[in-house]
């Protein structure tokens, strides 16, 4: 079932001990296997791009450690975002409700949430974070490949893996740069969205008032009043 379709009895009655469902536990436990793997995937990464980074593969167990389990924390990473894909690629699909939010999305950044139009179970925002993580994930996944196995690459190929070497580089850029966004707005700026991912549960008000499509269709089964 449809976690933006499950309600507590209370998301109804408006009782304070409960709320909408907004995750289900599958879905948080994707969410944060993608979390835990990505981190360690970072750290590791960091170590090996820079010698004053290195402390990072010592924390997880030496340079060697580090090297071995790190493309394949990284296939398990792509694995759950594989799930996700599958979980949510129709509610990450671009709506006239994102457009509206898009030309607004000020508002957003400066938590002036009162000012933007209704949105969805995922506004924008959130859309452009996963598909930014999507396609960057495919870009680390690819190059990483060809970096993995770099010895299987005849050497009249070598540009290949210089290739492989940039996009594996930017493709992280990307995907550092919207983590980074995702975490300060799901910790500082957005206040509830971490307790939902960690609870499954959104209070009737915060749902309303950052998700108001999504709290119509949940609650009342309709489209919102805008």
């Amino acid at each position: 079932m449809s976690a933006s379709r499950v309600v507590s009895s209370a998301g109804v009655t408006g009782g304070s001990n409960e709320g909408i469902l907004r995750y289900t536990l599958w879905e948080r436990i994707v969410h944060w296997g993608a979390a835990v793997t990505y981190i360690y995937n970072l750290i590791t990464g960091f170590a090996f791009w820079s010698p004053y980074l290195f402390w990072g593969a010592v924390i997880v167990g030496g340079g060697a450690t580090a090297r071995f389990w790190h493309p394949w924390v990284g296939l398990v990473f792509v694995v759950t975002l594989l799930c996700m894909y599958q979980m949510w690629r129709r509610d990450m699909a671009p709506t006239e409700a994102d457009r509206k939010w898009a030309r607004v999305m000020y508002f957003y950044m400066t938590n002036e949430d009162e000012k933007l139009p209704p949105t969805g179970r995922f506004n924008f925002g959130q859309k452009l974070f996963f598909w930014a993580m999507w396609y960057g994930v495919i870009g680390l996944l690819l190059s990483g490949m060809v970096m993995w196995f770099n010895e299987a690459i005849p050497w009249s190929l070598r540009g290949l893996r210089y290739l492989a070497v940039a996009v594996h580089v930017i493709s992280a850029l990307v995907t550092i740069g919207g983590f980074i966004v995702h975490v300060y707005m799901g910790t500082a700026l957005v206040r509830g969205s971490l307790t939902a991912m960690i609870s499954g549960e959104a209070s009737p008000q915060w749902a309303k008032g950052h998700h108001r499509l999504w709290y119509d269709e949940a609650v009342r089964g309709g489209p919102a009043k805008k």
